[in-house]
């Protein structure tokens, strides 16, 4: 379960490696896979685009906690992380890491899921 002030690990080469969530936008109290927050980056790597503090947008892509599938199937990754996003919500990142569930896609973030090396 993703909720405010949790810690995420970014999935893509956008420079950011960890980001803070200060908002989930919808009005639930928890985000999962699929749901977009706004964050706060708390690590990035040098001579990248972002730097700590900057605000951004970003889709959650894996949770530690169960979540189900169409069919009665549950998933879980070892690793809370999100992709970051543009304005437009198309990822910043050119590479994903990891893998990505395909639910993403009908959540309507295709192109995260097309450059992921591995879906789920």
């Amino acid at each position: 379960m993703i909720q405010e002030r949790s810690i995420l690990n970014v999935a893509d080469n956008s420079g950011a490696k960890k980001i803070r969530v200060f908002r989930i936008l919808h009005k639930k109290k928890f985000a999962q896979i699929g749901d977009v927050v706004v964050a706060s980056v708390r690590e990035a790597e040098p001579g990248k685009p972002f730097k700590k503090g900057d605000k951004v947008k970003a889709v959650i892509v894996r949770q530690r906690r169960n979540f189900k599938r169409r069919g009665n199937i549950y998933i879980r990754f070892d690793e809370n992380a999100a992709v970051l996003l543009t304005e437009k919500g198309v990822s910043k990142g050119i590479r994903i890491f990891g893998p990505i569930p395909y639910d993403l896609k009908e959540k309507g973030f295709a192109d995260i899921v097309n450059l992921a090396k591995e879906t789920v």
